[in-house]
């Protein structure tokens, strides 16, 4: 992989965006207001990162990052990510996406709500529970004591182990939920909810949390 395509270019999609330039990863993110307003933001990347539609970054990336807010989902393109594995970054905050019955009525997770829109994509919940600003400072080497860990889930095996990866390269270890239904677990108001904790300590507050 080395091409890496970003939809939302808000606090997490822009720290993304320098991390995985930052790593070799040539960049294609897009807004929902055109490329041009980009222009500052690519230029301080360098290179390795460009701008373009929603549909260009879809089509542009091997792994694609959805990282909108969740009243967007359905403005996600579909097509372009058909068979991609697609990292998908959202919370629900019902004061800015209005109330959704099925999450409020916990039938569905944010990560099945968007695997529902891609249904020939392999969604993973990654980078969802932790603030924009320690993303590229908390990271440590592999093998640090106290290393720092992250979750995920994926209803594809591939998936949740290309979002380890990705982990890994980041600084950070990796506890698997399993299948995105249980995702929940790592959302808004749950004990794991950007916290910074070790594997034992991420592992003991998905187990904690309640629905």
């Amino acid at each position: 992989m080395t091409q890496v395509g970003i939809i939302g270019a808000g606090h997490i999609g822009s720290t993304l965006a320098r991390g995985f330039v930052e790593r070799g990863y040539d960049v294609k993110i897009a807004n929902s207001r055109g490329p041009e307003t980009l222009a500052d933001l690519v230029s301080d990347l360098g290179d390795r990162a460009t701008a373009g539609t929603a549909e260009e970054a879809a089509a542009f990336g091997e792994v694609v990052v959805v990282t909108v807010p969740l009243k967007a989902l359905d403005q996600v393109p579909v097509e372009p990510l058909s068979g991609k594995i697609v990292l998908d970054t959202n919370n629900y905050y019902w004061e800015r996406d209005g109330r959704i019955p099925a999450l409020e009525e916990k039938q569905t997770t944010t990560s099945q709500m968007l695997q529902e829109h891609l249904p020939t994509s392999k969604v993973a919940k990654a980078f969802n529970h932790i603030t924009s600003g320690t993303i590229l400072t908390d990271g440590s080497a592999a093998g640090t004591p106290g290393r720092r860990a992250l979750a995920t889930a994926s209803d594809h095996s591939e998936a949740s182990d290309l979002v380890a990866s990705i982990y890994d390269e980041f600084g950070y270890d990796t506890v698997n939920i399993g299948p995105l239904s249980e995702s929940w677990r790592v959302e808004r108001d749950q004990p794991a909810y950007v916290v910074a904790q070790n594997r034992e300590e991420l592992e003991a507050n998905l187990a904690r949390a309640t629905r």
